[in-house]
């Protein structure tokens, strides 16, 4: 099992609140975690199990009393059980009685919403970071804010980096050792969750054209979100468009990413990026093979935007810095791809490049983004293919890609 950085976190919070619920896409190894986690006294159960889900059905509360301290996996299937989660703390207010898991948001659900507020810590679990995976300490994070990032003569580039970011971080995906065999488990694990867990949280009229719509996205994973636009590759209207975009943010296969923006600037862009949250199920999705990907590395931009938005995304779960990910636009088209604002009001932008060389212009967002921030901006940086890390100008670097876990 790799270390993930989540588990300290799960521990902490299981100390001192009564529940704890870990969310994040199937089979990121949530399971394994609370299974390892295992300790005397709790009991186990997965609604997974047909004759389980339907006893949690008929009786929730039912259900529910009489548990001591309970995991409880996949939750997202009878969200009704949260209710009864909160009668049974609310009579007997413990800490760690608790641990859940979901493979989908439940707490966006209306009917759940705030039924354990004050009660619960919810934790995200994304697939495996490189680091977690490379069993190194991550410090990328509290590095770019201090402006120490370094060159690494052992950095990752070229062709290994390609097959890095087609790998994406699924450990069944990251276990398997021929590329045909990863994209055969994506392809069935897309199917899996487009039809059983958004059947869990939603009813969707044009379920069997879901794997069109997701296509469509993928090929706009990176791009700013135009709703009407994705609606109508299916012929839905820009409202469901953006409900189904909802839904799939609920069970983790992609992420909107909002806008940055100060009352300093008054034309800047302030619609959110999509992103998928897996670069290697992205990649199954828009047919990327290594082959064709290193014969034409203009496909390879956005996925690599998408990788580095997700490495970034992982690496908050492991860091104490409380941090809120953006990005940034102005109508002049100056941008940067991620934007990280400290909960003092700190901000660092990162710029993804996939070539081996950088200019001066390729600062030119987060030039725009310090002017913007003036005593805020802490540093920029432009990550490239490359182990050479090279200054350009005051508070402005390019810096290795593996820079994110070495």
């Amino acid at each position: 099992m790799y270390p993930r950085f989540v588990k300290l976190r799960v521990e902490e919070a299981l100390a001192d609140t009564p529940v704890v619920l870990i969310v994040g896409p199937r089979r990121a190894g949530k399971t394994t975690l609370v299974r390892k986690m295992g300790e005397a006294g709790r009991t186990y159960i997965t609604l997974d199990d047909q004759t389980t889900l339907e006893a949690a059905r008929s009786d929730p509360v039912g259900f529910i009393r009489g548990l001591g301290r309970a995991t409880i996996d996949e939750i997202q299937r009878v969200p009704e059980l949260l209710l009864a989660i909160k009668k049974a703390v609310d009579d007997d207010y413990g800490p760690g009685r608790f641990l859940l898991t979901g493979s989908a948001n439940v707490l966006t659900l209306p009917r759940v919403a705030d039924s354990l507020a004050g009660r619960m810590e919810t934790i995200r679990m994304l697939p495996l970071a490189r680091a977690e995976i490379s069993g190194t300490e991550p410090t990328f994070l509290e590095r770019l804010f201090t402006g120490e990032l370094k060159s690494n003569p052992g950095a990752i580039v070229g062709d290994e980096f390609i097959q890095l970011a087609l790998l994406g971080g699924f450990p069944e995906a990251v276990s398997r050792e021929s590329e045909r065999r990863r994209q055969d488990w994506a392809r069935s694990y897309l199917t899996a969750v487009l039809t059983r867990d958004l059947k869990d949280i939603a009813d969707i009229d044009k379920l069997t054209e879901l794997p069109k719509f997701v296509r469509f996205l993928a090929e706009h994973s990176g791009c700013l979100v135009n709703y009407s636009r994705f609606g109508a590759s299916i012929g839905v209207s820009h409202k469901t468009g953006q409900r189904y975009v909802a839904l799939l943010e609920q069970i983790f296969l992609v992420s909107t990413l909002q806008p940055w923006y100060t009352n300093t600037l008054k034309r800047l862009a302030k619609t959110p990026k999509l992103h998928f949250l897996d670069s290697g199920l992205l990649a199954t999705v828009r047919g990327l093979s290594f082959d064709r990907v290193r014969t034409n590395r203009n496909l390879f931009g956005s996925l690599l935007e998408s990788f580095v938005f997700s490495e970034v995304l992982k690496l908050m779960t492991a860091s104490t810095l409380r941090l809120t990910p953006y990005h940034f636009r102005d109508q002049q088209m100056h941008e940067v791809d991620i934007v990280l604002e400290r909960d003092d009001g700190m901000i660092v932008g990162i710029e993804v490049k996939a070539s081996a060389t950088v200019k001066s212009s390729d600062f030119a967002g987060l030039r725009t983004l310090a002017d913007a921030c003036k005593e805020r901006f802490a540093y920029g940086v432009v990550l490239y293919d490359s182990a050479d890390f090279v200054p350009f100008g005051d508070k402005l670097a390019a810096a290795p890609l593996s820079s994110l876990w070495c």
